[in-house]
């Protein structure tokens, strides 16, 4: 099946391909208006959904086509229902009047007033292109297939799928339609149905692997088996975020470390959009911290993305529990795992150490005597750097200024952490009376 047409690709994505059609019989310009929107089941799940159908006047989107759409988003507010929209169409009808625009306005403020508020997917089988792409790009997550295009204008010479990964607009792409749909039903089962909805819990499965430093082993020693949806994959390559369960619930994931041990402005606004994804829906945040800190070769752009993150995090109030496995170096502790950035519980393995500088910087500064003669002075550098981080940075001198709650051994890192999220289940946050802060995104 090449799922070409609507009722293809809205029968991949509902339970047992049934479905039940909203407006079908709204007319566009003396046409049948080249969308279908329709409301079932997926996973047992109750999920609005609507699809765009390029083999009727190439998908083109007037005020019907919106009108429809944009009645979906309103009964989505109203039922706290989850919306997946499939994006074919090469653009609006153009009759020389500015009803198109009206018509992308409509439906742009339909999905902006239920951001938050239910899970938004799109998921691009074709041509996204125009204003279209605002539309698609305020979803909580986009899936593309390879062979899709997404842009502004229709001279971008950077229309690819891959673009679209690499610039941290596409969170996952896929080789067919049917295999994004099913990324559509993945994230739908694993995502609470809306704001107000509990997080999913499942039957807990055991591990995949053992714990061990490296991410994948991290991953699959404390995740349970096969559930981890890794998003934003090429892009802020040294960072990994992703859902996935710990005994039975739905957590976000945020490593670092995964290509190098800095991470740069990307990571930043990759992690960012991420936790401010979880915070939405009160998924727990676990983040697994071993980093020397942030790349600042960009300066200005660099501080920007470090204090948006900063702030991503301190503004959170889901569950957040830190996890130091590595290293935690200057900012990075504050931003990543610090108390005072209102994590719930921040551990650090035995083997780890939390230093507010590099050890070596930190030895010139603290030990400067101790180099003074020295027979090879590399090599003594680095020995009172181990020393240094054995000692005055070590996770026990840590946990004994308070700067962390407790040093667990790597092995029991997935104990602990269920215990974690089991104590703080029922946390509840009273914020200040504002809309929201004002820090640069």
């Amino acid at each position: 099946m090449e799922f070409e047409k609507n009722s293809d690709r809205l029968s991949c994505l509902f339970d047992e391909g049934k479905y039940t059609e909203i407006n079908s019989s709204i007319m566009e310009k003396d046409k049948q208006a080249s969308v279908v929107t329709a409301y079932g089941y997926v996973n047992g799940n109750p999920v609005y959904a609507f699809s765009q159908d390029k083999s009727m006047t190439s998908g083109a989107v007037g005020m019907a086509h919106a009108e429809k759409i944009a009645k979906l988003y309103s009964l989505a507010s109203k039922t706290g229902t989850p919306v997946i929209g499939i994006h074919d169409s090469n653009g609006a009808f153009v009759d020389g009047t500015a009803e198109s625009l009206l018509a992308y306005g409509k439906m742009i403020s339909a999905s902006s007033l239920i951001s938050g508020v239910v899970p938004q997917i799109s998921v691009i089988a074709g041509t996204c292109a125009g204003s279209a792409s605002i539309l698609a790009c305020s979803s909580d997550f986009v899936i593309m297939t390879k062979d899709s295009e997404f842009f502004m204008n229709a001279n971008s010479e950077n229309a690819s799928a891959e673009s679209a990964m690499k610039a941290g607009i596409a969170s996952s792409i896929c080789e067919d339609i049917k295999s994004a749909i099913e990324k559509a039903r993945d994230i739908i089962n694993i995502m609470p149905l809306n704001n107000l909805s509990a997080v999913p819990e499942f039957e807990p499965l055991e591990p995949v692997g053992t714990i061990s430093k490296d991410l994948n082993g991290i991953i699959n020693g404390v995740t349970d088996a096969d559930t981890a949806i890794e998003l934003y994959d090429s892009y802020g390559k040294s960072s990994y975020t992703a859902l996935a369960r710990i005994e039975g619930r739905t957590v976000g994931i945020v490593a670092t470390n995964k290509t190098s041990d800095k991470l740069c402005s990307e990571d930043c606004s990759k992690i960012s959009r991420f936790v401010r994804l979880c915070d939405a829906f009160s998924v727990p945040i676990i983040t697994f911290v071993d980093t020397d800190g942030f790349d600042t070769a960009d300066t200005v752009s660099g501080i920007k993305n470090i204090t948006a993150l900063s702030s991503c995090y301190a503004e959170a109030t889901t569950i957040k529990i830190s996890v130091i496995t590595g290293k935690a170096v200057g900012t990075s502790f504050v931003a990543l795992a610090g108390k005072d950035i209102n994590t719930d519980f921040t551990y650090a393995w035995e083997s780890a150490y939390i230093s507010p500088m590099m050890p070596e910087t930190a030895v010139e500064f603290l030990w400067h005597d101790k180099l003074k003669n020295a027979d090879n002075l590399s090599t003594k550098r680095k020995e009172l750097a181990e020393e240094y981080k054995s000692t005055l940075a070590s996770a026990e001198k840590a946990s004994a200024i308070g700067c962390i709650d407790d040093v667990i051994s790597a092995v029991d890192t997935r104990k602990v952490i269920a215990s974690a999220l089991d104590i703080l289940a029922g946390k509840r946050v009273t914020k200040l009376p504002k809309k929201h802060n004002n820090i640069p995104f």
